[in-house]
């Protein structure tokens, strides 16, 4: 599965340690002063609906926010992420899960501080960020989001809880938050399966504003879906059990293990490949753990311990 970027970097000072709590409160969901109650394309999520919500994200993208509702930061990004999931019109389905009612779940996504958000598609998870974000860095997200999804056949729109039959719903469709012109072009292309445009696309838009994470993190993404694109999972696997000094070999099926979600396996492959490796595989190992960092953005704590390794095997 391939994992759209953290970038930008969101202040991840906004995160509550789930071991203690001395933050402002907020009242409940649906409390004057408090984050809204789930209806629309908000849902609270327990043990017993997480298992289908999980299936479900085989139709349609699925953000999961793992919080305390009754944390005042916690309750301002519920509410922040329920007007976006009403913005996008059922082509997310936000999921709420209350951290310290459910720890089961949490400890499903490894979640160590709320807020936390990650994305289900096709049953994978994608970590996204942990803490306060603005409204248009999070609008950035789940349009990467949805271009994974797309690229993973995930086209599904989510049913709106109580929602109005299709022919009145139509009389009023709700516009989509516009990217940049060059993220859109990409995005198009990635539509209609032309990773070539996407990239270059992406390129011009890196040349345009070399601080522009968002395309760099896109490059890396329609880098990863070009590579899969036509690798046989079984035949892949095969080829790097039976020839493990086989460079490509392992590419191939770390590109598949992120596609798939198994980022420490796709890690911890390249990683043990760099010592002994030649100076210019140990090069096009360094640029291809690079892909996957921009990926999963820096935020993620797999990145950071990745890169460490990777520095001391480098020097």
């Amino acid at each position: 599965m391939s994992q759209p970027s953290q970038q930008p970097n969101f202040d991840v000072r906004g995160a509550v340690d789930l071991s203690s709590l001395n933050r402002p409160t907020a009242p409940p969901p649906g409390a004057p002063g408090g984050a809204p109650e789930a209806g629309g394309y908000v849902v609270d999520v327990t043990e017993e609906s997480f298992p289908q919500l999980v299936q479900d994200s085989a139709q349609y993208p699925v953000v999961v926010l793992l919080w305390i509702p009754t944390d005042q930061a916690n309750a301002q990004l519920g509410t922040e992420l329920g007007a976006i999931a009403e913005e996008f019109a059922g082509r997310f389905l936000l999921g709420r899960v209350d951290a310290q009612t459910y720890p089961q779940i949490a400890a499903a996504f490894q979640v160590e501080s709320v807020p936390t958000v990650v994305a289900i598609v096709g049953g994978q998870p994608v970590p996204l960020f942990q803490g306060a974000a603005a409204g248009d860095q999070v609008r950035a997200v789940l349009q990467q989001v949805l271009q994974i999804a797309e690229g993973n056949g995930v086209t599904g729109r989510a049913p709106a809880q109580g929602a109005a039959p299709a022919a009145e719903a139509a009389e009023s469709p709700v516009p989509e938050p516009e990217l940049p012109p060059l993220h859109q072009e990409a995005y198009d292309a990635i539509e209609r399966d032309d990773f070539d445009a996407a990239v270059a696309a992406y390129e011009k838009a890196v040349k345009q504003d070399p601080r522009d994470h968002l395309a760099t993190a896109g490059l890396a993404q329609v880098g990863l879906l070009r590579r899969t694109r036509d690798l046989d999972l079984q035949a892949t696997r095969d080829a790097a059990a039976s020839r493990p000094t086989d460079l490509q070999a392992q590419l191939d099926v770390a590109d598949l293990d992120v596609l798939g979600g198994k980022i420490e396996d796709a890690f911890g492959r390249l990683l043990d490949l760099l010592p002994g490796s030649s100076a210019e595989d140990k090069e096009t190992l360094r640029r291809r753990l690079v892909d996957y960092f921009e990926i999963l953005g820096p935020a993620d704590p797999r990145v950071g311990k990745a890169r460490q390794l990777l520095a001391i095997n480098l020097y």
